[in-house]
């Protein structure tokens, strides 16, 4: 669904890029990619998939002794930072992507892959980090909009 949404904005964007100077596309598409990485990086913080229902929950983890005992933080917690989750942009696309050691975590939760651990063989459920919701689809068409009728 997301990838026939963003195709359709593609689209519909391509005409009306077309007539911009590729200093001006770079500029939106960058402008487009940062907005993107902040609703992308709430999402996942919120442990929500693109369709909006909630990710499968975490595997029970075994109780810690005292003394060295972890916080409790919901799945992918870290992975949203700056650090890891990148925008970059240049006149022909912005791109939201983990980076690093990230790109591997994600990708396997992303497709529900298996990994291996400590010799173990661990499958994961499919858990949609990336994907573009309806609200960010019209968020972008909003500042693609409003780039176009300021540099008119």
């Amino acid at each position: 669904m997301a990838a026939d949404d963003l195709n359709r904005l593609t689209h519909w964007a391509d005409g009306l890029l077309a007539c911009m100077e590729p200093a001006a596309r770079r500029q939106l598409a960058g402008e487009m990619a940062r907005t993107l990485r902040a609703s992308q990086s709430q999402r996942i913080r919120a442990n929500l998939q693109p369709d909006g229902s909630p990710m499968a929950p975490r595997k029970p983890q075994p109780k810690l002794k005292q003394g060295r005992g972890r916080l409790r933080r919901k799945m992918f917690f870290k992975l949203s930072n700056k650090s890891w989750l990148k925008a970059r942009a240049n006149e022909h696309q912005a791109v939201v992507e983990f980076v690093g050691t990230a790109n591997r975590l994600a990708t396997i939760h992303q497709y529900g892959l298996k990994d291996r651990i400590k010799g173990r063989e661990i499958s994961y459920p499919k858990r949609e980090l990336l994907g573009i919701t309806a609200q960010e689809r019209d968020q972008l068409e909003t500042t693609l909009l409003v780039h176009l009728t300021n540099g008119l």
